[in-house]
Order: structure tokens, then C-alpha cells, then sequence
């Protein structure tokens, strides 16, 4: 085996990695949700999608034959972690100032109406509101750990991509 596909190997095997820990924090997330009563707003469960979204295309990504089809592939993690960024960080700005809503009103027929919510209201329906401050864990707050997440993600796969590839 070249040192070529040892290293296309390594990158496929993050991406697997990457893929299961987002499945991981979406587990969590329904866990917090349902045994101890944490109701998601519309922006929790945007940063769902967007770890849904990352997992997708990360397990595709690891999927693919080529470097090519790969690397298209790990441009839509990270568009999907930025999308997890806006959404994780606005959340954090509105916890910072309660009196900043995140705009349940205009936010919840559109959250709603994505075809999750139908398929699967209990992990994708909007149920709560986003000043509202549940415990945090480890010192921060889930929106916090999110956007850390994100961030994370954002920055770890191009510097995997870059990496592998020189």
C-alpha cells in the first residue's frame, strides 16, 4: 500500500469518526430532551441539522473512490459545520443577553416545516425557547459545546485535507 492511500485511508477514517460523534451529539441532545425535559428551540434544532448534515456527508465522503470525489465531499462538512457556527453561535450570543429572542415566532413555522419535523417531530419539532438557560455541562452551555463543535469541525477537516494531501 503507497503512503498515498495510507494517508486517503487516514482522512476516510476521520470522516467515519467525525460522522459517528455527530450522530453521538444528536443522541445527547434527544437525551436531554427527553429524560430530562430540555425542550429544543428552533435554533437547537437547526444545529441538528447541521450535525445530521455533517454526519450525511462525512459517511458519503468516507464512501467515495477518489480524492476528488472525497475532498467535494469535506466541502460540504465544513459549509455544513459554518451553517452550525451561525446557528450555535447565535444561540450563545442570545443566552448571553435573555432579552434577545431568537425569534420564536418567526423561526418555528419555518423550523416546522422542514420535512424532519414531519417524519420525526419528537427529534426535529420545535418545542421550547432560546433564552431559556438549562444547566450546563462541564461549565458550558449545549449552545457552547455546539459551537465549539462546529468550529472544531470546521477547522479540523481542512487542516485533515491538507495534511494528508501535501
Amino acid at each position: 500500500m503507497t503512503e498515498d492511500m495510507m494517508r486517503l485511508g487516514r482522512e476516510k477514517r476521520f470522516l467515519v469518526l467525525l460522522g459517528l460523534i455527530c450522530l453521538a451529539l444528536i443522541g445527547g441532545a434527544l437525551y436531554m430532551q427527553i429524560v430530562l425535559g430540555e425542550a429544543p428551540c428552533p435554533l437547537c434544532i437547526l444545529q441538528r441539522y447541521a450535525l445530521l448534515f455533517i454526519a450525511i456527508f462525512a459517511f458519503i465522503g468516507a464512501a467515495m473512490p477518489t480524492r476528488r470525489s472525497l475532498t467535494v465531499f469535506e466541502g460540504l462538512v465544513v459549509l455544513s459545520a459554518i451553517g452550525g457556527i451561525v446557528a450555535a453561535g447565535r444561540h450563545v450570543y442570545i443566552l448571553a443577553n435573555p432579552a434577545v429572542s431568537c425569534g420564536l415566532d418567526v423561526l418555528q413555522p419555518i423550523v416546522d416545516g422542514l420535512p424532519l419535523a414531519a417524519v420525526f417531530p419528537l427529534g426535529f419539532q420545535v418545542d421550547g425557547f432560546c433564552s431559556t438557560a438549562y444547566p450546563p455541562v462541564f461549565g458550558l452551555s449545549l449552545a457552547q459545546w455546539a459551537l465549539l463543535a462546529f468550529v472544531l469541525t470546521s477547522v479540523l477537516v481542512p487542516l485533515g485535507i491538507y495534511r494528508n494531501r501535501k
